[in-house]
């Protein structure tokens, strides 16, 4: 698509309208290692501006290009492919084993990690905002399947473009991931909240969260669409509740060797109804969950 195409930008419902926009002004840039877990943890999302060279986006952008795309039921101007773009792009299936990205989540997960999804988004001019919702469900949803229900599970959203306050910038509510309430529920959604923020970034920055996180995006006002490609991880042990379709053997065969070590079951799980009180090999240290990890004692 040729990025400088002017497209006429159709209006946007009055009943879609918001009203505001506070946008997040950390440096995250500035951030060490121990800051961007805890950022991560506490505040519920973290941003690694321009973590994708320009020719990876290029790539990417060029080899899906011409997928097929449908849209949505709320607009025909927000479209998502048809095809996992894993499936359709070498490049995509690439990104999976990206190293700068896999060095942070093996910091945050450990070792052993699974890819759980891979989608394509391009939101075209006109395009209304996303609700504020979370993409994990601990029951299972007709929108994410069982995969939803994976209780530790990661969202990697690489934006293709740049998001302005006009380009369908990134919404958000920090912390709610964290609450116990009931207007927590994963299975409720907002138009707004007054305490939420958006992000606008640098074309091939990369915005992580985790899927109980209640987020959603601004309408395009821009000339040009906005494209997003997400990715989705979890550590090993944190399997679905339920199986979940896997993966087809030759897709997996054929992908690339930096994506294998995370195209595992995707139903692997540390799952063992078993237990007991004393077994034998007990640790006496975690790092993982070392008070001390946010770098703060």
């Amino acid at each position: 698509m040729n990025e400088t195409t002017q497209t006429p930008i159709p209006p946007i419902d009055p009943e879609e309208e918001i009203g505001f926009m506070n946008i997040d002004e950390t440096d995250f840039a500035s951030m060490n290692r121990a800051e961007q877990i805890r950022h991560l943890e506490v505040e519920g999302y973290l941003v690694m501006p321009g973590i994708l060279p320009a020719d990876v986006v290029a790539r990417i952008k060029s080899e899906l290009a011409d997928v097929e795309m449908s849209h949505t039921s709320y607009s025909e101007c927000q479209t998502r492919a048809e095809t996992p773009p894993q499936w359709s792009s070498r490049a995509v299936a690439e990104l999976i084993g990206f190293p700068p990205m896999v060095d942070f989540l093996t910091d945050l997960m450990g070792p052993d990690i699974v890819f759980t999804r891979g989608f394509f988004q391009r939101s075209l001019p006109g395009c209304p905002g996303i609700s504020m919702h979370t993409d994990g469900q601990p029951h299972g949803s007709n929108l994410f399947g069982f995969e939803g229900s994976c209780p530790r599970l990661l969202r990697v959203l690489y934006y293709l473009d740049e998001l302005t306050p006009q380009r369908a910038p990134f919404r958000l509510i920090p912390r709610s991931h964290l609450s116990y309430h009931a207007e927590a529920s994963p299975y409720v959604r907002y138009k707004s909240h007054p305490e939420e923020i958006s992000l606008v970034v640098p074309a091939g920055s990369a915005v992580l969260l985790p899927s109980m996180l209640s987020h959603g995006s601004h309408p395009n006002r821009s000339p040009q669409p906005r494209e997003l490609l997400q990715l989705g991880y979890r550590p090993a042990w944190a399997g679905p509740v339920q199986p979940v379709e896997e993966w087809d053997p030759e897709l997996v065969a054929g992908a690339p060797e930096i994506a294998k070590p995370f195209l595992q079951s995707l139903n692997t799980s540390g799952q063992e109804w078993e237990q007991q009180h004393k077994p034998a090999g007990m640790k006496t240290e975690a790092p993982g969950i070392n008070p001390s990890r946010w770098g703060d004692r």
